[in-house]
């Protein structure tokens, strides 16, 4: 399926700030906000519904034979037209 990547930003973080980021899409999730990503000129804002799909992946990458990059990666899905639905495939836990 074709995407258009509306936000994207990189940079190397320590674990705290990473969380501080983390910790506020959270607090705007708890609360029903939306969630505004800026970086630079770039700004989207999202408004995630009640129930998005969550999903959570890790992964391996690399060439094969060298697969030594480690990522985790946590995305919120939802369908623009339908932003009640949600998914899921069993209960995730975090520890």
């Amino acid at each position: 399926m074709p995407e258009e990547v509306l936000f994207k930003s990189e940079s190397d973080q320590s674990r705290e700030e990473i969380a501080s980021y983390l910790r506020t899409v959270a607090d705007n999730l708890d609360g029903g906000t939306d969630i505004t990503l800026k970086a630079g000129s770039e700004t989207v804002t999202l408004s995630p519904p009640a129930r998005p799909t969550f999903e959570v992946k890790a992964e391996r990458e690399g060439p094969a034979g060298n697969m030594t990059e480690l990522s985790v990666e946590f995305e919120l899905e939802w369908d623009e037209s339908d932003a009640e639905d949600g998914g899921g495939s069993g209960q995730l836990e975090i520890e």
